[in-house]
């Protein structure tokens, strides 16, 4: 390990150690990794990028490259942590793990560690502001009315308010007075409560404590895929927030990249397309290719791999709309996933019943996971509720537990098995793009100087060169081209340049062929010429695949 370099996974870093993580890292491998920013924050923060190859390989452009970024929402930290990691893991572990190697040498990897770097630092601070913004406005700040996330109590923390209520919904449990539980239908006369995030109310009228989502900053609904002015966040139109505009240049300026991963917390879970629609809409051939995939990050992680639209959407009249994910795949064919990392009842040992859980469904739930809580994140997690005289609500109870620290990101102790599980997913994921070769480039020779020039140009990779059916379908598939040059000679016949289509990968090939089965499509092609060449001439002929890669070979005469 090259010295200076003390990368910790125990740790959840701000903007500052970030950066000095980030430039370390990078001056210690010059030969594989650069540093630029993408975008300049509201705040004049830069938002990150490392590229890590080898660059006596070739040039980046000319490799499949892969994407990763994290922490686009504020108060996702251990998604910052894994990006991290992947680039501790690439650059630490070339030249000694085998599948780094040779990942590094053929592909590039293009890693965002903190697209929110604004939001962020306001939520790795006191009072740890959990929410999804970018600082263009603060919850304080944003224009609506209702009740404001606010330190209220002063104890570092925002955690939630129970205020008494007859008419609550919610009452304290028999194992535990820390515990809420839900009242059930029928019961009465009882001592009931209801909760509250922590905040002071805005144009209180005394009675009703509006709660409403904050106006700004959820990138993940900024992009131009199906984005619509109606979902929170989303900004003034598509790509309004500098950080999302960045990335989406970033993106198009890297038409090599076949395969990404957006990281998010929480709930344990490999998120695949598509947000807005039911797989029965989308295409099949991606929809096996989707889950072949997935289920090699199941095997690695234990998080199950799911449709957004089918296992992430409760209501399905209120769809998900101008995230990224969606943009990437629909939009650009290219195979896009993202980890909801961090599963809080996992870790607990609570049943899963559902993948988008807002609360606990039982109270056996509440309880085991109020034990792990307590056992293993301790007051950082959960507060004890304390007796307290709200300006506007009277007497009340401050306390309970704080989501950033629990549900959203894992303790600091558990921290690097999540994120080197997540990683080595992605590597996987980054090794079954494609891979273009010429397996063969012959020259016979005919007459004196008179040569018949055979290339046979392959797919050696696991997907596509196409990549999706959607690619297919936009009409933004490039297909794979093989040219010639000739060097002290001359080329008579065929054109010098010739596009031979789209190459399958071996995904199509899941089972023995079967005329009742997927169809299989060419591997291979091959491309010919004629040409005349002096003594001493030669000719070197490159296949170029705008996902698969570049490849050359020189040759003369024997």
């Amino acid at each position: 390990m090259p010295s200076g370099i003390n990368t910790r996974f125990d740790h959840y870093y701000t903007y500052a150690e970030m950066t000095e993580q980030l430039q370390s890292l990078v001056a210690a491998f010059p030969e594989l990794a650069t540093l630029s920013s993408i975008a300049k924050t509201f705040a004049g923060r830069e938002v990150w990028a490392v590229e890590i190859t080898n660059s006596k390989t070739g040039p980046a452009l000319e490799k499949p490259g892969y994407y990763i970024d994290a922490q686009i929402h504020a108060e996702e930290h251990a998604t910052s942590a894994t990006a991290l990691y992947a680039i501790w893991h690439l650059l630490t572990q070339y030249g000694k793990d085998e599948e780094v190697t040779r990942l590094v040498d053929t592909q590039v990897f293009y890693i965002l560690p903190r697209i929110n770097p604004d939001g962020a630092e306001l939520s790795l601070v006191p009072p740890y502001e959990n929410w999804c913004g970018n600082g263009r406005y603060t919850p304080a700040s944003s224009r609506h009315d209702g009740l404001i996330s606010e330190d209220v109590d002063g104890d570092g923390f925002l955690a939630w308010m129970r205020v008494p209520d007859a008419k609550g919904e919610w009452k304290k449990s028999d194992f535990s007075e820390d515990v809420m539980v839900q009242r059930a239908p029928g019961e009465e006369d009882g001592e009931y409560f209801r909760l509250y995030p922590e905040g002071t109310i805005r144009n209180f009228d005394g009675v009703n404590v509006h709660v409403e989502p904050p106006f700004d900053g959820n990138m993940n609904r900024n992009f131009p895929a199906n984005w619509s002015r109606e979902e929170y966040g989303a900004g003034e139109h598509p790509l309004s927030e500098p950080e999302a505009a960045g990335m989406a240049r970033f993106i198009l300026d890297r038409p090599n990249i076949c395969g990404m991963c957006a990281y998010h917390t929480h709930g344990g879970v490999i998120l695949r397309p598509s947000m807005t629609k039911p797989d029965s809409a989308m295409s099949a051939r991606d929809i096996s290719l989707y889950k072949a995939i997935g289920k090699v990050g199941t095997e690695i992680t234990g998080y199950p791999t799911i449709s957004i639209y089918e296992g992430f959407t409760p209501d399905k009249t209120k769809i998900r709309r101008g995230g990224l994910m969606d943009w990437t795949y629909e939009e650009m064919g290219i195979i896009s996933f993202g980890t909801e990392l961090w599963d809080l009842e996992a870790a607990a040992g609570v049943e899963k019943v559902s993948h988008y859980n807002l609360y606990p469904a039982t109270v056996e739930a509440q309880r085991k996971i109020y034990e792990f809580v307590r056992k293993h994140i301790g007051d950082r997690g959960w507060r004890p509720w304390k007796r307290f005289e709200h300006p506007q609500l009277g007497t009340i109870e401050i306390g309970g537990m704080i989501n950033i620290w629990a549900y959203r990101n894992p303790p600091e102790s558990m921290l690097e098995k999540v994120c080197r599980d997540n990683v080595l997913f992605n590597l996987k994921h980054a090794a079954a793009s494609p891979q273009v070769k010429l397996d063969e480039v012959t020259l016979e020779l005919l007459s004196p100087g008179l040569y018949k020039v055979r290339a046979v140009v392959n797919n050696h990779g696991y997907l596509p060169t196409n990549l999706s059916d959607v690619a297919i379908e936009k009409k933004i598939a490039r297909a794979v081209e093989v040219s010639i040059a000739v060097e002290g000679g001359s080329l008579l016949m065929n054109p010098q340049s010739v596009a031979v289509g789209h190459l399958a990968g071996r995904n199509e090939r899941f089972a023995p062929w079967s005329p009742w089965g997927q169809q299989w499509t060419a591997v291979g092609k091959p491309v010919e010429w004629l040409v005349h060449l002096e003594n001493g001439g030669s000719i070197e002929v490159i296949a170029r695949s705008e996902k698969g890669g570049t490849h050359r070979v020189k040759k003369q005469p024997a």
